[in-house]
C-alpha cells in the first residue's frame, strides 16, 4: 500500500513527499510539470526525490481522468495528499481557465477517484485566500469563507464544498487545509520572498504594496509538512459507522507579522539594505492574514516551531546554494 501525492514536484508537495518517505512511506508522486514557472527547479527538486528510496515519480496531469482512475486503480492508495493546483491570486487574473482546469475538473477528477478507489483519508490542499473580505481576525474555520475577492480564491472554495459534497454522498474521510503564507526552501519564484530575495541581491528595489500597510501569517513549510505528516494518519471522525466527514483545518504559525518586519529578517540574513517601491494594494489582496490553528492542535498536536528569521535564513541559504551566489557577489 502507498500513499499518493499530487503536486510532488511543486513547493509544498516536494517537502510533502520527502518528508513522508523518510517516515517510511511508499510515495507516488504525480505532477504535470507545467511551465507557470520554471520547469528546471521542478525538476532539480524531482531529483532530490528520486534519490530517495520508497519514492516513484509518473508524469502525470490530474485533468486526464482515465490517468488517474487507472493509477489509483493499480495502487490502491490508503492515503491521497492533492497538493496539485494552479496557484497565484494575481496571475487568476490573467489566465482564469489554467483554474478551472487544474482546480476544477482536477479536483473533481481526484475526488471520482477516491470515490471509486476509497482511500482512508483525503487530505487537500485549500487557502488563506477563502476567508476573502473577512475582516473579524484572528482567521477562523467557524468565520464564513462566502466572498472570495480572486478567482484563485473561489477555486478554492468551490474545492471544500466539492469535497463536502463527495464525503457525504460517498462515504470519504477528507481535511481541507486552509495554507497560511507559506515560505522556504526551494520555494516558489512567484513568491514575495523568492522575489525580494532576487531583487535585493541584483540592487533592484522591491515592491512594497499597500504602502507596506500589510500583515502575513508567514509559515515555514517545515511547519507545513510537520502538519501534513500528523494530520495524515488522523482522518476526521464520523457521526456514524460508514459515514463520510469532511473537516477543514487553518495551518499556519498563527502568529502574523508584518510586511516590513519580514524584509528586515530578510536585509539581515542577506546583510544588505532593500531599495523600497511604495505601490496601492493590488486587486484580489487582503491587508492582513492571521490563522487560528487551534482546531488542528487539538486533533493532531500541531504547534509551529520555527521563528520567520530562523526560517528566511534559511531560505537564504538554500537559494545562495542554489543559485551559487557568495555572500560577497
Amino acid at each position: 500500500m502507498s500513499v499518493l501525492v499530487t503536486g510532488a514536484a511543486g513547493f509544498i508537495g516536494y517537502h510533502a513527499a520527502k518528508r513522508l518517505v523518510q517516515q517510511g512511506q511508499q510515495v507516488i508522486g504525480i505532477d504535470n510539470l507545467n511551465d507557470y514557472y520554471n520547469v528546471e527547479l521542478k525538476r532539480a527538486r524531482l531529483k532530490q526525490l528520486r534519490e530517495l528510496p520508497g519514492f516513484d515519480f509518473q508524469l502525470m496531469d490530474i485533468v486526464d481522468k482515465p490517468a488517474l482512475m487507472m493509477l489509483f486503480k493499480e495502487h490502491r492508495f490508503t492515503e491521497v495528499i492533492h497538493l496539485a493546483a494552479q496557484a497565484g491570486v494575481r496571475y487568476s487574473l490573467d489566465n482564469p481557465d489554467a483554474y478551472a482546469q487544474s482546480n476544477l475538473v482536477g479536483f473533481l477528477n481526484v475526488l471520482e477517484a477516491c470515490r471509486f478507489y476509497q482511500p482512508a483519508h483525503l487530505v487537500y490542499a485549500s487557502s488563506t485566500s477563502v476567508y476573502g473580505a473577512n475582516s473579524e481576525l484572528p482567521y477562523s474555520v467557524e468565520n464564513p469563507a462566502e466572498r472570495p475577492v480572486s478567482l484563485y480564491a473561489a477555486t478554492k472554495r468551490a474545492n471544500e464544498l466539492l469535497a463536502s459534497s463527495y464525503c457525504h454522498l460517498y462515504g470519504l474521510k477528507a481535511s481541507g487545509l486552509r495554507f497560511f503564507t507559506v515560505y522556504g526552501p526551494w520555494g516558489r519564484p512567484d513568491m514575495a520572498l523568492f522575489k525580494f530575495t532576487q531583487a535585493i541581491l541584483q540592487g533592484e528595489p522591491i515592491d512594497i504594496y499597500n504602502n507596506g500597510q500589510m500583515a502575513r501569517d508567514f509559515t515555514c513549510i517545515d511547519d507545513i509538512v510537520e502538519g501534513i505528516a500528523l494530520l495524515r494518519c488522523k482522518p476526521p471522525a464520523a457521526a456514524k459507522e460508514g459515514e463520510g466527514v469532511n473537516k477543514l483545518f487553518n495551518i499556519g504559525r498563527g502568529k502574523p507579522i508584518k510586511l516590513l518586519d519580514f524584509v528586515d529578517c530578510l536585509e539581515k540574513a542577506l546583510g544588505i539594505k532593500a531599495q523600497y517601491n511604495f505601490l496601492p494594494l493590488q486587486a484580489g489582496d487582503v491587508v492582513s492574514t492571521w490563522a487560528d490553528v487551534s482546531a488542528l492542535a487539538q486533533w493532531t498536536g500541531f504547534s509551529p516551531q520555527v521563528h520567520v528569521a530562523d526560517g528566511v535564513s534559511r531560505f537564504v541559504a538554500w537559494y545562495r546554494d542554489y543559485y551559487q551566489i557568495q555572500p560577497d557577489d
